[in-house]
């Protein structure tokens, strides 16, 4: 193989992961819309979009796997094939991610703590892995270490939820409610867990971009 064709292939995995970012993010942001909306159609096309996704992240994998196995790729290019091997683990996951929240957006029969805005905060983990993935496609780690130190103020967010709903709990008399009233509370923590989990999954893009870029930077987090 010429350097050429094997610049190439270099290339075409970097394309590849940029567009399962894509879809990726396209599936979240209408999970938080069927979240929202609780449009149960919308949230059952996220549900059944996943294979999509796994099948991108499994020809991906195969071809990360032949380049470590055919092509030896060594120094900056043994970097790069590395970061983006782990970087499509991390889309996947976020894939999984937002079935998980179309799942709650058909659950939810209530809205309850409406005061607990949870499309923000997805929202803001969302453009985490947005501009996460955009560093990683134009190797930029100053942009990449920015966005992770982004992820502080997604966690605080989630603490405040669950401050919310725990102090809500301690002054509320639930008795004749306290099964639906548990049902809701669960449903919502674990929402609030899994978006606070998307930051973390672009916070590791980030890492993995920067050690990509330069392999004695470090870990940013």
């Amino acid at each position: 193989m010429t350097r050429v064709e094997y610049q190439d292939q270099l290339d075409d995995l970097r394309e590849n992961v940029v567009a399962m970012g894509e879809t990726v993010l396209d599936r979240y942001d209408a999970a938080l819309t069927a979240l929202e909306t609780k449009n149960e159609s919308l949230a059952e096309e996220v549900i059944e979009g996943d294979g999509v996704i796994n099948q991108r992240y499994l020809d991906l994998e195969s071809d990360c796997i032949d380049l470590f196995a055919l092509q030896q790729p060594v120094a900056n290019d043994l970097r790069f094939v590395a970061s983006s091997f782990k970087i499509i683990t991390d889309l996947e996951r976020v894939g999984d991610l937002a079935v998980n929240l179309a799942e709650y957006a058909i659950a939810a029969e209530r809205e309850r703590y409406p005061e607990i805005d949870l499309i923000h905060i997805g929202t803001e983990t969302g453009a985490m892995v947005a501009e996460a993935i955009d560093a990683y496609e134009i190797g930029n780690a100053e942009q990449a270490s920015a966005v992770a130190a982004r992820d502080d103020e997604v966690d605080d967010l989630c603490s405040a939820a669950g401050d919310a709903v725990v102090e809500d709990l301690i002054r509320t008399d639930y008795d004749d409610e306290a099964e639906d009233v548990m049902d809701d509370v669960s449903r919502l923590l674990l929402t609030v867990r899994d978006l606070e989990r998307v930051g973390d999954h672009a916070v590791n893009i980030c890492a993995r971009t920067v050690y990509m870029i330069d392999s004695d930077a470090g870990l940013i987090y």
